[in-house]
Parts: C-alpha cells; sequence; structure tokens
C-alpha cells in the first residue's frame, strides 16, 4: 500500500519528527519505506529518513508492505498530517 503525504511541520523531517517516524515505524511488523524524489529509504532507519533532508512543504509517499500495512500506513499517515504535535 502507499500514499502520498505532504509534510506540514515547520522544520520539515529533521531529527526529533524522524527519530517519532522511526519509533512509530518500527512497532510494525510491515516493512515501511519513504519515497522522496525517486529516492527510497527504510522509514526504520533514522540515518535514511535524514539523508533525505525533506523540507516543509514536500510531498512524499510512505509505503507499506506485509501483514499489517494498512495500520502502519494509517498511523504514519496521521502522523504527518498532525505535524508531530509542533
Amino acid at each position: 500500500m502507499q500514499k502520498e503525504v505532504t509534510l506540514k511541520n515547520a522544520s520539515g523531517l529533521h531529527a526529533r519528527p524522524a527519530s517519532l517516524f522511526v519509533a512509530e515505524a518500527s512497532k510494525f511488523s510491515s516493512d515501511v519505506f519513504v519515497e522522496v524524489d525517486g529516492k527510497r529509504v527504510n522509514a526504520k532507519s533514522i540515518l535514511g529518513l535524514l539523508t533525505l533532508g525533506i523540507p516543509q512543504g514536500k510531498t512524499i509517499t510512505i509505503i507499506t508492505e506485509g501483514s499489517d500495512e494498512e495500520a502502519a500506513l494509517n498511523t504514519l499517515t496521521k502522523m504527518i498530517e498532525d505535524g508531530f504535535g509542533e
């Protein structure tokens, strides 16, 4: 499954929101990826996410594959749509 979502929080996907995203993604058994500008990284890897340098307003694609892919996709999408509480 996959869904496009736009980062709303002011600082984009910097260290704090990236660490929250990785922690949440790691709760699921499904594989989780983030893709932006043709680059795909494992969303359970903090270094992978940070190397993307995703700024505010950028649209990313969240991709989930596995037994709990729908729950993972819904949870992670909501997290981004809510701006990581910032």
